[in-house]
């Protein structure tokens, strides 16, 4: 549902307005230590000097502001960011930062992997900057990167700081101001044309004012940058979240915690909400956990069917073919087969290595089946091979409700992306406003192909503020 600035004024108050008390800051990280008394004054002393204040500092943010400030080094360029600067790519991949993937490089081909923007990308956007780019840029500035063999990018160190130090060591070279633990609460327009921000530092009740000539909303997930979005008349389709694991009505299966499936087919079937229902399915690994199923295939299966999950409780069926390589009619004549050359064997102590499963596993199917741990194989019925052929090929979980929602994960919804030019990411609403990141609803599966977006969304605004910047400057000149 996509909601405006007057359905949603009951779900974000406004922010509370705090006394304005002039303190001294230090900017961090700050071009050749330049500092003063008041970070208004430090951002707009040159009034001639155009400037531009990101919102965010992860990686869509700091990444624009780099190549703004690398096309248009007169322009003053601010970073605000509530936590610490680029905390999702420092905990992402389990600390090794999945930066992009390797495997798609053709744009045509990279948008499927995108359950919301697989059509609307399918421009220019990752022509202008795709997964080669990224990893190019990394490599030229010193980050050695290996793709693995799913396709995944990561820094040869296997550490996330890698990319983390490279971007913030980048933006301070250029001269890129960044300014932590503080919340822009406001966003409105002057008269003249130019951006009035509210920055709030509730730890010192602090407001500070900014100005600016471009401004770049970089927030995430973030309600308060929706409701800047919101202020600014932007809508929002709401958010829910996406990438996450699945927990199953099976108190078995949790026995099984930390088996894994190196390849298994999974469909993902919902309750009938509504006509036409679509049913997503995704082949690769899978993980047992605790307290049910995890792993890049379900993790994909759940951003696929994000909203359809959401709106229906977190419950319906997942199906797993546990060998997609292998057709039924091909498992049943090898568990015939086997059972021929393995009569007198306990059934659970000997199964087709053609399957490729963990005894734990198959033990787990034989009392699925109903069938005790001694029987021998010689008294399995063939019908009860057939079943469990059928039970290996087709296996049902039932699903009720998704495992904890991570900060390194993502969400579903945020900007439409038809209220954004997507070959310069700035808004048609309002001029001089760009957006990039995870703000929009755009999101991706598991892979490195949020990251993807990020840099790509950020490379494409802070080129079209770097230009218009540099242009503007040069009339001034004339």
């Amino acid at each position: 549902m996509i909601s405006s600035p007057a359905n949603l004024s009951h779900f974000w108050n406004s922010v509370r307005v705090a006394s304005f008390r002039t303190k001294s800051h230090a900017l961090l990280p700050c071009h050749r230590r330049r500092c003063c008394s008041s970070p208004v004054i430090a951002f707009s002393q040159h009034a001639e000097e155009q400037s531009l204040v990101v919102v965010g500092g992860g990686a869509a943010g700091v990444y624009a502001s780099i190549r703004a400030k690398s096309l248009a080094p007169h322009l003053r360029v601010l970073v605000i960011e509530k936590g610490k600067p680029l905390a999702k790519v420092k905990i992402s991949g389990g600390g090794r930062c999945n930066v992009t993937n390797g495997h798609f490089f053709d744009a045509a081909r990279l948008v499927d992997n995108y359950p919301r923007g697989n059509r609307e990308l399918r421009g220019s956007f990752f022509n202008i900057h795709g997964p080669k780019d990224t990893i190019c840029w990394f490599s030229d500035h010193g980050v050695k990167l290996k793709t693995e063999d799913d396709g995944r990018v990561f820094p040869i160190s296997n550490n996330s700081s890698s990319i983390v130090d490279c971007l913030l060591n980048e933006a301070k070279m250029r001269g890129v101001v960044l300014q932590m633990g503080k919340t822009v609460s406001e966003v409105s327009l002057s008269d003249s044309g130019q951006f009035l921000l509210k920055v709030e530092k509730r730890t010192m009740d602090l407001v500070e004012h900014f100005k600016a000539d471009y401004v770049l909303m970089a927030t995430g997930s973030s309600r308060q940058g929706y409701k800047i979005a919101i202020q600014l008349g932007h809508s929002i389709i709401d958010p829910v979240p996406s990438l996450f694991t699945f927990k199953i009505e099976d108190t078995e299966l949790s026995n099984l915690s930390g088996v894994t499936f190196p390849k298994v087919k999974a469909k993902l079937k919902l309750k009938n909400i509504q006509k036409n229902l679509p049913e997503y399915t995704q082949v690769g690994p899978m993980l047992v956990t605790h307290w049910g199923l995890s792993g890049p295939v379900i993790l994909r299966l759940s951003a696929w069917g994000a909203r359809e999950l959401f709106l229906s409780e977190y419950s319906g069926m997942l199906m797993v073919d546990f060998i997609p390589d292998i057709q039924l009619e091909d498992a049943k004549h090898i568990l015939f087969q086997h059972k021929d050359q393995l009569a007198k064997i306990k059934a659970s102590n000997s199964f087709p290595s053609q399957f490729n499963l963990v005894k734990r596993f198959w033990r787990y199917l034989l009392e699925r089946e109903g069938l005790d741990a001694d029987i021998l194989w010689a008294s399995i019925s063939n019908n009860h091979l057939i079943s469990l052929a059928l039970l290996i090929k087709h296996c049902p979980f039932k699903i009720v409700g998704k495992g904890q929602f991570k900060d390194e994960f993502v969400t579903a919804g945020g900007i439409p992306l038809s209220e954004i030019s997507l070959n310069t990411m700035e808004s048609k609403v309002i001029p001089n406003l760009f957006f990039a990141g995870e703000i929009l609803n755009v999101d991706g599966i598991t892979g490195g192909f949020n990251f993807q977006n990020a840099w790509s969304g950020g490379y494409i605004a802070g080129t079209k503020i770097g230009e218009r910047a540099s242009n503007n400057s040069n009339k001034e000149i004339l």
